[in-house]
């Protein structure tokens, strides 16, 4: 069996059990691992995380000493383990997880993609990704044939904008040199606020001609020689399974902090969204 699971956003501010969050994730991933082959863990799976320059030496096991019950060691040992029984582990990062800078993958055995992948998986071709960032061209800011409001507008202008400040590396190397405290109180705060706002305002699937993520997997269908029968994403915390064509199917995987979702592949091709209520 193949696994995919995205949107952990362990560590959150709003999650009022975070010792217990991780602990579920842990024993699912435990469980998973049983007749796994491959996991994605397919980004967010931290709310925020950061690898200072001041911890760029530790050892897993010295992380897990210095961070005691408050950190992220019982999940970063659990992939250390799966990737030791044999399990292939697979971790493309989202954005909250962008600023891992080889420590993960040096200290779990995991594989890092920092871009979206295409992976032929029991003989399908699988678009794999977070999913921040990956618009239809055609939502270009100064497409006249955009139909997008104003508002929406000028909402993907900044992300757009943020999204490449926190992926440069000159402002990635000056946050490293800050002491972690400091670093990990902007950042936790940064992404409280972010998932507040989602909690008061919820976005719920905008239809197949809206959601960004279902008309950029069309135009890539369009636009590739070899297109893929599936795509999988993440980063929208909702649940979808939408057939696009009679041969090319997507999926977006919901979370695992309030809808326990994920996915799983079969060798001869079923792909399934689960629930782990």
């Amino acid at each position: 069996m193949i696994y995919f699971l995205s949107d952990a956003h362990l560590g959150s501010k709003v999650i009022t059990e975070p010792q217990q969050h991780q602990a579920r994730l842990v024993a699912l991933l435990g469980r998973l691992g049983k007749d796994a082959d491959r996991i994605y863990l397919l980004g967010d799976m931290f709310d925020f995380w950061y690898e200072y320059l001041w911890h760029a030496r530790e050892t897993l096991d010295d992380y897990a000493q210095r961070t005691g019950d408050k950190g992220f060691a019982p999940f970063l040992c659990c992939l250390r383990e799966l990737v030791q029984k044999g399990v292939e582990v697979h971790y493309l990062i989202g954005n909250h997880d962008i600023w891992t800078f080889g420590w993960i993958a040096k200290q779990t055995g995991v594989m890092v993609h920092r871009a979206p992948i295409v992976e032929t998986l029991y003989g399908q071709r699988v678009y794999l990704a977070h999913g921040d960032g990956l618009v239809p061209s055609r939502w270009a800011i100064d497409d006249a044939q955009c139909t997008m409001s104003k508002a929406d507008k000028r909402r993907i202008k900044r992300f757009i904008r943020l999204r490449a400040f926190f992926h440069h590396p000159v402002p990635q190397f000056l946050f490293r040199l800050l002491p972690p405290c400091l670093g990990d109180a902007i950042g936790y705060e940064w992404a409280r606020r972010s998932r507040q706002r989602e909690l008061d305002n919820p976005c719920p699937y905008k239809g197949e001609n809206e959601e960004e993520l279902v008309l950029f997997a069309k135009e890539y269908l369009c636009r590739t020689e070899m297109p893929p029968s599936l795509f999988v994403f993440g980063h929208r915390h909702i649940e979808l399974d939408l057939q696009l064509t009679p041969t090319a199917r997507m999926a977006i995987l919901g979370d695992y902090f309030r809808q326990w979702t994920y996915a799983s592949l079969a060798a001869d091709g079923t792909f399934l969204l689960c629930n782990d209520e």
